[in-house]
């Protein structure tokens, strides 16, 4: 088992206090809204956007399909992408109490900053603002990311959600 994988061996989650989970053993960059850095490999992350936007629900943007069709060319306009390929989007309800759909993606992305990645990506809008989950992971083939480390990496992705806490509703 490579470092990476013993890095995020943590069998706990902690809890973020915008809704995510992330393995104990990431720090937290201060100059993001959240960043979460791998301290085996800067290049491995978890980082939330959250961005005022005009709309009520994800879905007046566009269903999962038309979102992950946006994200890849986002990424493909990038000057750094060399190769990106979408595996899977998904919809998914919010948690019990709220009407919130979440929208997965996950892509392989060929980059000159950091080589083949595996994205996890999760997006959702609430209070009109919209949150976006990312995670980066290194899946080269070389060393392709391992099974325990894909599963940590996919509670992460379906930590994310609103939680009803006066942090989200007034300050993020």
């Amino acid at each position: 088992m490579g470092s990476n994988a013993r890095v995020l061996r943590a069998r706990k989650l902690h809890r973020y206090e915008r809704g995510v989970h992330t393995p104990q053993t990431h720090t937290l960059d201060k100059g993001a809204t959240a960043l979460f850095e791998d301290p085996s490999k800067g290049g491995n992350n978890i980082g939330v956007v959250v961005t005022p936007v005009r709309l009520t629900t994800l879905r007046d943007f566009g269903d999962p399909q038309f979102v992950a069709n946006k994200l890849i060319q986002a990424e493909k306009r990038k000057e750094s992408t060399k190769d990106v390929e979408i595996i899977s989007s998904s919809e998914r309800g919010g948690q019990k109490g709220d009407d919130v759909q979440v929208y997965e993606f996950e892509y392989k992305l060929d980059s000159t900053r950091g080589g083949v990645k595996r994205v996890f990506s999760a997006a959702f809008v609430a209070s009109k603002k919209l949150y976006l989950l990312n995670i980066a992971y290194s899946d080269n083939p070389e060393k392709p990311l391992d099974d325990h480390t894909r599963m940590i990496l996919e509670q992460v992705l379906h930590s994310f959600h609103v939680i009803s806490s006066p942090l989200v509703n007034s300050q993020v």
